[in-house]
């Protein structure tokens, strides 16, 4: 393991807990399926979809299941991709626009 990889690991250490890959399931198929039970309601209640949020969206959705199901991605660029900092900051804003409104 390269030096690069075992920082970026450590990075990511206290984000290993159940409590939080629960959460971070929880939140990705809460949005998975209002997505697909209404689309366009919920695309309004977050404002829309567009080029911006449709990608992070998805993202975020593929990487809170990486991360929520205990996957360890071994390269520090992939751990880096898929992190759950990025996946559960982005389905938790998400989450806040969509009770907002």
């Amino acid at each position: 393991m390269s030096n690069l990889t075992e920082q970026v690991t450590h990075l990511h250490a206290p984000m290993n807990k159940t409590v939080l890959r629960a959460l971070a399931l929880i939140l990705g198929f809460m949005h998975v399926g209002l997505v697909m039970w209404d689309p366009d309601t919920y695309g309004q209640s977050i404002g829309g979809f567009n080029a911006i949020i449709s990608p992070l969206l998805i993202w975020a959705i593929c990487s809170s299941m990486i991360f929520g199901i205990g996957f360890k991605p071994r390269a520090w660029y992939w751990q880096l991709l898929f992190s759950p900092y990025f996946s559960l900051s982005i389905l938790l804003y998400l989450t806040v626009i969509r009770l907002a409104s």
